[in-house]
């Protein structure tokens, strides 16, 4: 299992440093979105499974969920992309490889070994049960999959390490681009202006 882990890792960062080639945004900056999505979908999952427990079961999940959001604000959302963005490249600078590499490599194995797990019965509701289940709770247990493989997906992409900051291909591309289109709308400016004056001479002598 460790092996396969350190192989999905090295994929993972060889994605994640092709990302950042081409349009300049580091994992740290995809580790953000995936973080801030996953975050989306676990409250739209709690507010569908709302509905079906007992009014206790509601506010111990309404004062769970508070306090969660109060945690993020604290912690995940207090801290910027910029600084999370030059602390990892200070690291690298330093030849340190990320330390979430060994920290969360048990947490890495166990979601995804949750996501292989769960992909059987998840085709199975989808494939064999879809027409015995109800809509909610087959987008439940969708919600719930999905939950899984994203935070799976988001621990691998936390233990990257970024490349030294670059502008992206794609972005150099679009300057160019438009520093192309910017002569000869000037050219055509100048023509224009130059043009004006033969032809108020033309309706002068008119």
């Amino acid at each position: 299992m460790p092996g396969i882990d350190a192989a999905i890792l090295d994929v993972t960062e060889w994605l994640c440093r092709k990302l950042q080639v081409l349009t300049g945004r580091t994992n740290v900056w995809l580790a953000v979105q995936l973080t801030n999505l996953s975050i989306v979908m676990y409250f739209v999952l709690t507010a569908m499974a709302v509905p079906t427990v007992p009014l206790g079961g509601k506010i111990a999940i309404a004062s769970f969920c508070g306090g969660v959001l109060y945690v993020l604000t604290q912690t995940v959302f207090k801290v910027s992309i910029e600084s999370a963005e030059s602390n990892a490249y200070q690291r690298v600078a330093r030849g340190l490889r990320n330390p979430r590499r060994l920290r969360d490599a048990q947490l890495r194995m166990s979601f995804l070994t949750l996501s292989v797990l769960m992909l059987y019965p998840t085709i199975f509701a989808f494939f064999i049960l879809q027409a015995r289940l109800a809509v909610f709770s087959y987008s439940l247990i969708a919600f719930s999959y999905s939950l899984i493989l994203l935070t799976t997906i988001l621990l691998y992409v936390m233990a990257c390490d970024p490349l030294p900051p670059c502008a992206g291909k794609v972005r150099e591309w679009l300057d160019a681009s438009a520093a192309s289109r910017q002569p000869a709308r000037e050219s055509s400016v100048v023509d224009g202006s130059r043009a004006r004056p033969v032809g108020d001479s033309v309706r002068r002598a008119g």
